[in-house]
C-alpha cells in the first residue's frame, strides 16, 4: 500500500521526500551527540557587548553618567574641563559608538546566520510535512477505494443471496 501511495507522487517528489527524511535523520543524530559548533573568543565578545549595550541597565548607566557630566559642567561647582557644547562629550561617545558599532554588528551578523539556517530547516521540515501529508492523503484514498470495492461485491453478493431466496421462495 506504501508503494503505491507514494507510486502517485511525482518522482521528484518521492526523491525530495527521501533527501528530507534522510536529512532529518542526520540532524536527529547531530542532536543527540550534543556536538554544538562553539563560538569563537570574538563571538563570545560580540555577543557580550551587544547584549550589554542592548540592556535597560547600561542605558540607564549612560543616560545617568552623561547627566551628571552636563550638570558639573553647566553648573560649575567644579572647573569647567568641558562646557557647552560638550565637545569632550562628544568625543568620548562618538568614540563609544565608533567601537560598539563593529561589536553589535558581528554579533547581528551572527544571529543572521542562525536564524537563515533556523528559516532554511523550518523550511524543509514544511515541505516535509507537505509532502508526508500528500502521501497519507493518497494512502487513505486507496484504503477508501478499497472499503468501496469491498461494500460493492458484498452488496453484489447480498443481492445475489437475496435473488436466490426470493427464487427459492417463489418455487411450490
Amino acid at each position: 500500500m506504501v508503494k503505491k501511495a507514494e507510486e502517485r507522487l511525482l518522482d521528484t517528489e518521492t526523491a525530495l521526500l527521501k533527501e528530507l527524511r534522510a536529512q532529518r535523520l542526520q540532524e536527529r543524530q547531530v542532536k543527540m551527540s550534543c556536538q554544538e559548533i562553539p563560538l569563537t573568543t570574538g563571538e563570545r565578545v560580540a555577543d557580550a557587548v551587544a547584549a550589554g549595550m542592548g540592556s535597560w541597565r547600561f542605558i540607564i548607566i549612560q543616560s545617568t553618567i552623561l547627566l551628571f557630566w552636563i550638570i558639573l559642567n553647566v553648573v560649575g561647582f567644579v572647573e569647567h574641563w568641558d562646557p557647552y557644547p560638550f565637545i569632550l562629550l562628544n568625543l568620548a561617545l562618538s568614540f563609544q559608538a565608533a567601537y560598539a558599532a563593529p561589536f553589535i554588528m558581528m554579533s547581528q551578523n551572527r544571529q543572521a546566520d542562525i536564524d537563515r539556517k533556523k528559516a532554511e530547516l523550518d523550511y524543509n521540515v514544511n515541505i516535509k510535512a507537505e509532502l508526508e501529508i500528500e502521501l497519507l492523503h493518497h494512502k487513505v484514498d486507496e484504503l477508501r477505494e478499497r472499503e468501496v470495492l469491498s461494500l460493492v461485491a458484498s452488496v453484489e453478493r447480498l443481492s445475489k443471496l437475496l435473488e436466490e431466496q426470493r427464487e427459492k421462495s417463489n418455487q411450490p
